[in-house]
């Protein structure tokens, strides 16, 4: 068959639509979800290119209208994963012996797929089925889904770049392999684009995966499946099963052929699958590749020469976008006390003007928290800090779930650094604040380095630029992605490599070339073109009378 070395299309960031009031994408997205609404569908797995259901239907229903029914999803069991498995299994060698130009065609094509007739479709599943605004939909759904693709088919590309030298009479070059094994991809209810993108990631470098998505994201992970078949994905590459946790660890954690995971979730599951992959590490054919992205207890730190107003907006941004629903959200914020006060009102200015209600309202900023487990737990921190002589709320605290799982943007004074609201994880849209004395911010740095286990996000917001490096320096290691003068969210694809450590996961860097590399086995080939024909080396010569 010919050959050649192909260019790919050069990649670049999908362009974000504004959904203003009278722009024709306002209008079409606005009727997609008129007619999602209006029906009740029926989602099955799908497992070998097949549409998989059981005799057990689980409902589907918006967060923000708890009453309304989207539709059911089918509940399997371990049957069902192993039928998984062995289907992935089959679809290996074929996938993994197919010419990478055309493995990279399929997800080029599902880019160009979801970035426009699908968009609308996967944007509205998000909205409805996740709760999530028009815009912050638009950025995780439509955008940064299609920006996986396309810079993920780079990375591919540039990773089969790199070869060795070679010496004179030598040619050395790398084989770049996929595991041996099936890849299971584990995947969060929060970003429609990180779901998408955990099982097609292993799948581009030739992988087989096993996906099993959030029970509170199934209702769009339906639609990702729906756009990969349609852009050529061959059966039994991606599988998707809808399955609990325990059920899930228990085939596939045992299997033998267990390649590798992609994962991103809580630090507490994730710190269980290393565990079960360690006791079961005799088992496997090779040593498994543990990829994941956990928890963060993400920061704002502020000295007193910083912009006020864009700290506020920083604030009120990071912390509430998506409900606080974000491994990045900023939750909590440590602000001098000689600019405490006029920040307070300015953050409190901002507040006042914030809508909430469902998305289907493109005016409403804040949406549903997804379950109501999520919203009882956010309604125990915030009750006790109302109790509390170590706190304080100053904004919100309302919490209301007779029609939805609503919360308002809640923001919580700390009397104390180690307060618990500072300390662990809430996922939701609650900021702690911990006011500081000005003189004391090299021992407020320190406190603020060993508050957490997490190393996920962080921001400095200053105008002097001593202290922004000094910051910078200080924490170096309490955050995967650190941000000057900005929010601690929001993370683009090709531009902000995106991961965390100590607790907040292996630091991989989703849609960069470091994560790709995680789902990679090298194989360096050396071919000598003029093998030697006698073992002697010049020094065993004796030397000459």
């Amino acid at each position: 068959m010919p050959k050649g070395f192909f260019n790919v299309p050069v990649a670049k960031n999908e362009p974000v639509k504004s959904y203003a009031p009278g722009s024709p994408e306002r209008a079409s997205l606005k009727a997609k979800i008129v007619e999602l609404r209006s029906s009740e569908v029926e989602i099955p797995m799908i497992i070998g290119g097949r549409e998989v259901t059981t005799d057990r239907r689980i409902r589907i229903a918006p967060p923000h209208e708890i009453k309304h029914t989207l539709g059911y999803y089918y509940q399997g069991d371990e049957s069902h994963v192993q039928m998984a498995i062995d289907s992935a299994l089959d679809a290996r060698e074929k996938w993994a012996a197919m010419s990478w130009q055309h493995r990279a065609s399929i997800f080029l094509k599902a880019a160009d797929l979801l970035a426009g007739p699908y968009r609308d479709k996967l944007n509205a599943a998000t909205m409805l089925g996740q709760s999530k605004n028009a815009f912050q939909a638009e950025i995780d759904a439509a955008c940064e889904l299609a920006d996986f693709y396309r810079f993920g088919v780079k990375c591919m590309t540039d990773i089969y770049k790199m070869q060795p030298e070679s010496a004179p009479g030598i040619w050395n070059y790398n084989e770049f392999r996929p595991l041996e094994g099936f890849v299971f991809a584990l995947t969060p209810f929060n970003f429609t684009s990180i779901a998408g993108n955990l099982p097609v990631a292993p799948a581009m470098m030739g992988n087989v995966a096993v996906w099993k998505p959030s029970k509170t994201a199934v209702y769009s992970a339906a639609v990702i499946m729906e756009i990969l078949q349609e852009a050529g994905l061959p059966d039994g590459v991606i599988n998707l099963v809808f399955v609990s946790g325990p059920v899930a660890a228990k085939v596939v954690f045992g299997h033998p052929e267990f390649a590798g995971i992609h994962f991103t979730g809580s630090t507490g599951v994730f710190q269980g699958i290393w565990k079960t992959i360690g006791e079961n590490i005799y088992k496997y054919k090779s040593y498994p590749r543990i990829v994941g992205e956990t928890g963060g207890k993400d920061f704002i730190f502020a000295d007193n020469t910083v912009d006020r107003q864009a700290l506020a907006i920083a604030m009120v941004r990071g912390a509430f976008e998506y409900q606080g629903q974000k491994c990045s959200a900023a939750s909590r914020c440590y602000v001098p006390e000689s600019i405490w006060d006029d920040v307070k009102e300015r953050v409190g200015k901002a507040l006042a003007t914030v809508k909430m209600g469902p998305p289907e309202d493109f005016t409403n900023f804040i949406n549903a928290v997804i379950d109501e487990s999520s919203f009882d737990k956010l309604a125990g921190f915030i009750d006790r800090a109302k109790a509390d002589d170590d706190a304080e709320v100053i904004f919100g605290g309302n919490c209301d779930k007779s029609v939805g799982y609503f919360i308002e943007p809640t923001v919580i004074l700390a009397k104390k650094p180690d307060y618990e609201t500072m300390v662990e994880e809430l996922f939701g849209p609650v900021l702690t604040v911990y006011v500081y004395e000005d003189e004391k911010m090299d021992e407020t740095l320190t406190i603020l380095d060993n508050t957490s286990i997490y190393a996920l996000t962080g921001a400095v917001m200053s105008q002097d630029r001593y202290n922004i490096e000094k910051i910078t320096k200080r924490l170096e290691n309490a955050a995967g992605n650190f941000y000057i003068n900005d929010k601690p969210t929001g993370a683009v694809v090709g531009q902000q490599p995106f991961g965390g450590a100590r607790g907040s996961g292996t630091d991989d860097k989703a849609g960069s070339v470091f994560n790709f590399l995680r789902w990679t086995s090298i194989r360096t080939i050396k071919e000598n073109f003029v093998p030697p024909h006698d073992y002697m080396y010049p020094n065993f010569l004796p030397d000459q009378e």
